[in-house]
């Protein structure tokens, strides 16, 4: 039970942050281009890569890298953790694995959200 109060007090502070700098970084562009959700991203992903980092010392709890990253970085930004998982396989050598990883979630995922806006505006 600790570990999803753990998880969900990240989430709450993640997706809050991500609402406000996202938002701030729009701002700022004054542009249509998403300037703020790129901007969350990218910093998600070089944070995800310091606490994954910081976990393989053995210097980090498990509930303290749960919070960190299924929970702060997963609430701020689940590419983090899409990017993350490329990565590892990359590491392994998986690298037929990664490369279908990318393009389905990529290409399936943008077709899912045609098809989910699609059916909505039939009804």
């Amino acid at each position: 039970m600790k570990t999803i109060l753990y998880i969900g007090i990240g989430s709450f502070v993640g997706g809050i942050s991500r609402y406000f700098l996202s938002s701030l970084i729009q701002l700022k562009f004054k542009s249509a281009f998403p300037f703020g959700t790129m901007f969350v991203n990218i910093i998600g992903c070089f944070f995800i890569g310091i606490v994954y980092g910081w976990a393989t010392t053995g210097n980090l709890s498990t509930g303290c890298r749960l919070f960190l990253t299924t929970g702060l970085l997963g609430g701020f930004t689940t590419f983090s953790a899409f990017s993350f998982e490329i990565v590892a396989m990359l590491q392994n050598n998986e690298f037929i694995s990664a490369g279908l990883y990318l393009i389905i979630s990529v290409l399936v995922g943008i077709s899912f959200t045609f098809l989910g806006l699609t059916i909505m505006k039939a009804l």
